[in-house]
């Protein structure tokens, strides 16, 4: 648990950031989850935070450059999987890749992704759409691709932490709590849009009212209250969190509160594609560009997704905090 005495200053314990772009989240209780949407954002519950420093953008492409640069470090989607590790699988498939979004031309099944999400061979971080394309132009754009052994190392280098789902829909409230959206109610207030989503019928028709089809440059949408870009959207982020079907709420509490995902939980997260074969999950938050009104409702703060944490995809990033000593 987090701690029940958390530090609710609106101020930092220093005033120094412990990093460039960072800003202060204060700790407080809020309401998480969602009882309106999805079953795995219930139940609604108390749950408690203390305060932290968070990244005020996701990690960009740059950022993550200079990660590479100084540590030789070799992404997941940049070797090739040990058959050993994948029993069963088609050898063809056991070569270094990515999954990519790839637009269907004309309308399918919406109950089966592998109609849009392909496995692309020389997909990774440096390769976003695939092996012909570059992060030429894209170096504020946020990096993708990587899976969570990936996002651990990125953060052991940088001395950060990867933040539990509390402390991410916590920050993504930006002050507003029981909110449908990071900013409030309404989607889009006016027909402005605050977020990079899916506007038009996905995945076949992208009206890119936002301005972008895929990532944006980070910071190009409005912050939310506490002064965070793109909480919402753009690319769903990785928390440290465990997947469970639905919140996990201390039993006998009246509104409850959440108790962090536990080793069963690791263990009961399997691929619904392979039953019986365990593949560890965690949880994503946030949503992404692949989000919309007809398909996968989930930019929202409440919303979240299992992500296997052998795999990274197009719409996948991070985003750290540093928690006080």
């Amino acid at each position: 648990m987090i701690s029940a005495a958390p530090d609710t200053s609106p101020h930092p314990p220093t005033s120094a950031s412990p990093g460039k772009d960072m800003i202060w989240i204060p700790g407080g209780t809020f309401l998480m989850g969602s009882n309106e949407h999805y079953p795995e954002e219930a139940p609604v519950h108390q749950e408690t935070v203390a305060g932290f420093w968070l990244d005020r953008y996701q990690v960009t492409n740059a950022e993550f450059r200079r990660f590479v640069a100084d540590t030789g470090y070799e992404t997941v989607a940049e070797r090739v999987p040990l058959a050993e590790d994948y029993p069963g699988a088609i050898p063809e498939m056991l070569v270094a890749a990515s999954i990519v979004f790839r637009q269907p031309d004309q309308r399918v099944r919406l109950d089966n992704h592998y109609n849009w999400w392909t496995w692309v061979p020389g997909a990774n971080w440096r390769h976003p759409d695939g092996p012909d394309s570059t992060l030429n132009g894209r170096e504020r754009h946020p990096v993708v691709h990587l899976a969570w052994e990936d996002v651990e190392a990125y953060a052991a280098w940088t001395k950060k932490s990867v933040p539990t789902e509390a402390e991410w829909e916590f920050a993504a409230r930006g002050g507003l709590d029981g909110k449908a959206f990071a900013w409030g109610d309404e989607l889009a207030p006016k027909g402005r849009m605050l977020a990079n989503y899916w506007q038009g019928e996905f995945p076949i028709q992208n009206l890119m009212t936002d301005g972008y089809a895929r990532t944006a440059p980070v910071g190009k949408f409005p912050p939310n209250g506490y002064g965070a870009f793109d909480m919402i959207g753009n690319v769903w982020e990785w928390t440290s969190d465990w997947y469970a079907d639905r919140h996990q709420v201390a039993e006998g509490c009246c509104g409850g509160v959440a108790g962090r995902h536990s080793e069963h939980d690791r263990q009961t997260s399997i691929d619904p594609n392979a039953p019986g074969a365990p593949t560890p999950r965690k949880v994503l938050k946030g949503g992404s560009f692949a989000c919309a009104e007809n398909y996968c409702q989930r930019y929202r703060p409440a919303a979240r997704m299992h992500h296997p944490i052998d795999t990274g995809t197009c719409h996948v990033g991070m985003r750290l905090i540093v928690r006080p000593e």
